[in-house]
Formats: C-alpha cells, sequence, structure tokens
C-alpha cells in the first residue's frame, strides 16, 4: 500500500514537473513568435518551415561510429586549400583522428594545416562553475595550446542562457564539404574512436554518429559558422558561394539557437523540435531512435500517443539509449515507464541498450549518437537529444532527409551493427525484425542479467521502472537545468 502511494505520488510529481516545464517553454515562444515550431501542425509535411529550407542536389553520408567518422574527418583536412572551421562542445589538443603509424596530435595537425590555409575553431568557453566539466580554465588552456606557435585562430563563445552551452559539432573544409553529427573531437569523458564491432577496450567506449555533406547544403552550414564567429569576434568571413550539386539527396539543415542570445537571430530557432515533431507524428509503421538523453515530455507525449492508438497492427518503438547518462541522473526521468504504460503489454514498445563485449567479457559502453528515423521516409543526424536542452537551450544543428534510400541504409547498417547479425537478416519487414530478433535478443540479455550470469550479446533490454523523482535530483535539474 506504502509503496503504490509513493509511486502515484512520484507520478503526479513528475507530471505536475512536467507541466510547469512546458507552460514556460510554451510561453518562451509565444514571446517571440516562435509557437509555430513547438506546436507544428499535422499536415503531413515533414521539412521545417523557414530558412534554410530543404537543398537538392546534396550528397549525404552517414558515418556510424568514431572509428569510421574520425579518419573521413581527417581525411577531408588533409586535402584542404583554403580554409578549415570546426565548431565545438570542446576539443582535445592531443587527440588522434587516426589511430594509425601516421597519426598525429589534433593540435598538430591544425597547426600545419594553418601555415597554408586559414584555420579557424570555435569552441563553447566552458562552464562557470568548476563543478562542470569542461571549466573555463580548462578551455582557455586548450585554445593557448591550439594557437602556441601556430597560425591557429580559436575563439570562445560565451553567448549562452545561464546552464547551458553550444553543443554543435561541425567540421567545414573548403566550404565544399560539412561534417554535422555527434562526435566530438575530443577524449574527454572517454574514446570517441570506436570501432562498429565494439569491443572491451581499456576506457569507456561510444557509439556515436555524425554525417558527411557535400553539395548546395554545404553553405548553410558555413554560414553558421559564420554568423556566430562574427557574434563572437567582430571579424567577418567571407562565406563562398553554394557549391555545386553532388548527389540526388535532398536534406535541411535545423538548428536549435536560443533567443536573445545573438544580435543575428534575437528571435531564437527551435526547428530541431520542429523536424522532430512533425515527424513522429506522421509515423505509421515504425519510430526507431537512438539518444544520449530521452527526457523530452513532448516526444513522449507523441510516441504515447501512438502506442495507445496505433495507426497500424505491426506499428513499433525501438529506443536505443545508454544504461545510465553521464550525468548520473536517472535514466530517463520515469519516461520509460510512461510508454510501457501507454504500451499496455502491446508487445509494440521497446528499450534497449548496447555494451561492450569481447568473448565473454562485457563492459561499459556509452550511447551518444543523436538520430531518427521514421517508417524510412524520414532521418535525422546531428547533436540533438531529445531532451529540453537541445530542443530548447542549447546550440545544436541537425541534418534532415525525406530520402527513402538513405535512411532504410542507415537502419538498416545501425540494426545489423547492434543485432550483430548481416545486413541481410535485418533487412526483412520492420516490424518481424524487431519481434523475432530485437525483443528476443535484449529480453534475454536482461535476464542473463537479473540472474547474474556472463551476457552473450551486446543488446539488452532496458527496464522502464525508473521513477520520476529519484529523491528530487530528476525534477530539480529539469527546472534549473533544461528550464
Amino acid at each position: 500500500m506504502a509503496g503504490a502511494l509513493i509511486e502515484r505520488l512520484d507520478g503526479l510529481l513528475g507530471e505536475a514537473i512536467e507541466a510547469a516545464i512546458g507552460a514556460h517553454h510554451r510561453r518562451r515562444l509565444r514571446r517571440v513568435g516562435r509557437i509555430d515550431q513547438l506546436d507544428a501542425p499535422s499536415n503531413g509535411m515533414l521539412w521545417a518551415r523557414g530558412d534554410p529550407p530543404p537543398r537538392a542536389g546534396s550528397a549525404l553520408d552517414v558515418l556510424v561510429d568514431g572509428a569510421v567518422a574520425l579518419p573521413s574527418i581527417a581525411e577531408a583536412l588533409a586535402g584542404a586549400r583554403s580554409n578549415v572551421r570546426i565548431a565545438g562542445w570542446h576539443i582535445t589538443p592531443g587527440f588522434g583522428l587516426t589511430r594509425d603509424d601516421r597519426s598525429t596530435r589534433l593540435r598538430d595537425l591544425l597547426g600545419e594545416l594553418a601555415e597554408h590555409v586559414e584555420v579557424r575553431v570555435l569552441l563553447w568557453g566552458g562552464a562557470p562553475l568548476s563543478l562542470f566539466t569542461p571549466s573555463r580554465a580548462a578551455v582557455r588552456g586548450v585554445r593557448e595550446e591550439l594557437m602556441r606557435g601556430t597560425r591557429v585562430q580559436c575563439a570562445l563563445d560565451f553567448h549562452e542562457r545561464p546552464m547551458h552551452c553550444h553543443h554543435e559539432k561541425l567540421v567545414i573544409v573548403d566550404g565544399e564539404v560539412a561534417f554535422v553529427g555527434g562526435i566530438d573531437l575530443t577524449s574527454l569523458g572517454g574514446d570517441r574512436f570506436d570501432t562498429n564491432d565494439h569491443l572491451m577496450r581499456g576506457r569507456l567506449g561510444w557509439h556515436d554518429a555524425s554525417s558527411r555533406v557535400r553539395g548546395p547544403a554545404v553553405a548553410d552550414v558555413g554560414a553558421h559558422f559564420a554568423a556566430r564567429w562574427r557574434a563572437v569576434t567582430g571579424q567577418e568571413i567571407e562565406e563562398a558561394p553554394p557549391p555545386s550539386p553532388a548527389g540526388d539527396v535532398e536534406l535541411q539543415v535545423v538548428r536549435t539557437v536560443p533567443e536573445k542570445i545573438y544580435d543575428f537571430m534575437p528571435q531564437g530557432d527551435f526547428r530541431i523540435l520542429e523536424a522532430y515533431t512533425r515527424a513522429l507524428r506522421s509515423a505509421q509503421m515504425f519510430v526507431y531512435l537512438e539518444s544520449q538523453f530521452l527526457w523530452s515530455a513532448q516526444v513522449v507525449e507523441i510516441l504515447a500517443a501512438k502506442l495507445r492508438e496505433p495507426p497500424s497492427d505491426r506499428f513499433r518503438v525501438v529506443v536505443l539509449l545508454p544504461a545510465k547518462p553521464n550525468n548520473g541522473a536517472d535514466t530517463t526521468r520515469g519516461q520509460l515507464g510512461v510508454l510501457g504504460r501507454a504500451d499496455n503489454g502491446g508487445g509494440r514498445f521497446l528499450a534497449s541498450t548496447i555494451s561492450a563485449r569481447t568473448g565473454g567479457l562485457t563492459g561499459s559502453l556509452y550511447v551518444h549518437a543523436k538520430i531518427g528515423i521514421v517508417d524510412d521516409a524520414w532521418m535525422t543526424v546531428g547533436s540533438a537529444n531529445l531532451n529540453e536542452h537541445s530542443f530548447f537551450n542549447d546550440t545544436e544543428m541537425n541534418i534532415i532527409t525525406c530520402d527513402a534510400t538513405v535512411a532504410r541504409d542507415t537502419r538498416l547498417r545501425l540494426w545489423a551493427e547492434h543485432l550483430e547479425r548481416s545486413i541481410e537478416e535485418v533487412s526483412g519487414e520492420p516490424a518481424s525484425v524487431i519481434d523475432e530478433l530485437w525483443r528476443p535478443i535484449a529480453t534475454e540479455q536482461r535476464e542473463r542479467r537479473e540472474r547474474g550470469e556472463p551476457l552473450t550479446h551486446r543488446l539488452r533490454e532496458l527496464s522502464g521502472v525508473s521513477r520520476r523523482s529519484m529523491a528530487l535530483l530528476g525534477p530539480l535539474d529539469s527546472l534549473l537545468v533544461d528550464g
């Protein structure tokens, strides 16, 4: 009886906090004339409205895990002819983009490039409180190390909402190729150079993703960097004309820019939220999400409604999350429980995580990717998590595409990786693959873990029993940080 009462009070507290946060964000966006990005119409359109619009003639490569993405970035940097522009949450000067006999420190690589091309690096200025990382002192040290004895230009961006940051991860080379994704060029917190096999290593491994964009959309990424650089330094950057068509993919660059932090966008931009809202509302067959956090009440509300009244008998939702986010908070602030109750035993919802594994040895693996795929008709990759930080308060950048071939190819590669199967084995009807592979494997591994037995697979089910309050840690973090 007491336990049921506590759980009921816990749920009421969580609902009250979510309602307060939702009302707060609604007031914010209404004041700045952006309420349409929160309440995107359900009109079937999957592109976000406004600028920049979708760009045809692009080439898009989704780069899954650091061992694929980082050498691709290194190759693009090595071929730079005129300029290199990097924007990040943080970088480590000694970080290696490759791990072979020709490997070199990022600081040395950029220093050598700066001898013949313009190299600009734009970093978040760091956390004002030393309790959080990276600290401002540490970031100043990074800037000094990058610039000492080199021609590298490095600027620190302090235009931020309190308790928030600049979270986008961008690399632009010659205005012709841009990397947009979730991979930071840093070893802070773990080694981003991880393979698709996710073998056990000496450090915490990271499952992550980025994208390589070529064609006209690169100009949109470059224009955003130029605007931020101008806001921070007062220096104008000559923007290259949009590149010529490089492929047959149509894609769109979407951002989060909080209101009132930049003169170039005083009303802010919340089109990543708009894009997710449109896509999730449109879902008919399946939703597949990878994210570091699943805290967004708006996202969970849409998914829960779909699970309560599924658009088809074969509708499924699969989410891949870290076993525990790196801030030590509740895994999802109880949102898995919300989705589990909405499913009500229907077998349409599966929450999962993955581990590093070598033989009979398993260890922690951090899910840092930010990927969404809906019905193989819409896909996004970028820096934005499914939380209020990314939707309202940090600067973020994602790319979205409605190219069915790219979306399906990316999904199959991810599913083959996580299920430890071939592309052919996971290429069947999505609901069948989820019911016959995802769920049995994930459930078996969860049960093995609960019995204290060695795991035999990377994939594992996450149970939905987390409480919302967690001794008020989740709500306090939500009100003070996500607010």
